[in-house]
């Protein structure tokens, strides 16, 4: 592959036309919202900020990078193993899950090999699928490159969020522009670092966690967890 063609594929791969199934998820800020934490653009850039820095850079990229680094579906399957243990909160897991499983879905539906590898074990009940585990597995076989990955899971995970603000009336477009411009800096200190390994992995997102544990409470939901 050129560099170009790995640009293109790290592009489309974050791009949120594509159907990863990720608008289906809040990740908590739903229940925050309804619990009057996050209401507006300072609230949303601290519960932004935490996700990326005290969740997606010391749990999902070791997971991102440990399964691009996987050279037998046995060690990645350990990966996966991995991603199950550190996500406690239940409504986490299902959530993680179910967007892997549709990644691979997705990807195994365009006529990719290893997709389809990955979702006979999902179905057959051998792993459970986490995404960050899919997504690491899959972008390297796309030819994608260790950097640009964590790149593109950093990416997702802010745009996924702030996108999810949007829908919910919390911040306009610039404003959640604003938000993603003001983490830029910080996600590209912790990039120029290496990723925690498996065994450094920790998260500290506890009102996101318990917003989403606690999501039964609310009747009205525009988002599956």
């Amino acid at each position: 592959m050129t560099e170009f063609t790995s640009l293109l594929a790290s592009l489309q791969q974050s791009d949120s036309f594509f159907p990863s199934g990720s608008m289906a998820f809040s990740w908590g800020l739903e229940a925050l919202q309804q619990d009057g934490l996050v209401t507006d653009v300072a609230s949303l850039a601290v519960f932004v900020r935490a996700q990326a820095l005290e969740r997606w850079a010391s749990l999902d990229q070791g997971i991102v990078c440990a399964a691009w680094r996987a050279d037998s579906l046995d060690a990645w399957l350990d990966v996966d193993a991995a991603a199950e243990a550190m996500t406690l909160p239940e409504p986490m897991r299902q959530g993680s899950r179910r967007l892997g499983r549709t990644l691979a879905e997705v990807h195994a539906r365009l006529d990719a090999a290893l997709a389809r590898e990955l979702r006979t074990a999902i179905l057959a009940g051998r792993t459970p699928g986490h995404l960050p585990a899919v997504q690491g597995m899959l972008w390297r076989s796309f030819g994608i490159g260790e950097g640009e990955a964590r790149a593109i899971s950093a990416h997702a995970a802010c745009t996924g969020a702030v996108s999810s603000a949007v829908r919910l009336g919390i911040v306009g477009h610039l404003d959640a522009q604003r938000v993603l411009t003001s983490l830029r800096a910080p996600l590209a200190a912790v990039l120029a670092r290496p990723a925690p390994h498996l065994e450094e992995l920790w998260s500290s997102t506890f009102a996101a966690d318990i917003a989403v544990m606690r999501r039964h409470r609310h009747d009205a939901r525009l988002f599956a967890n």
